[in-house]
């Protein structure tokens, strides 16, 4: 299992905001309606990488990051690797 299991064992409590929702798309060219399900995919790999810094968690996987604060389980944003 992951070093950081605090986000997996919340992902149930995962989700963003319909701002969220837009950026993440727009950043990452998803063409997908379930945002969230999609970042729960993400999350849940085996090469997903989870490490915390303050507030947030970084999750780096495939060819993104993704920002989920750690208090409220929101979903902040989502970029592609350079």
């Amino acid at each position: 299992m992951k070093a950081d299991n605090e986000l997996l064992e919340n992902l149930d409590k995962l989700h963003t905001t319909e701002l969220g929702v837009q950026r993440i798309k727009r950043n990452l060219s998803l063409d997908t309606e379930d945002v969230v399900s999609w970042c729960k995919t993400k999350i849940y790999s085996d090469n997903a990488a989870i490490t915390r810094n303050g507030k947030n968690w970084y999750v780096d996987v495939d060819d993104c990051t993704l920002t989920v604060n750690t208090y409220s389980y929101t979903i902040i944003t989502a970029h592609k690797k350079k």
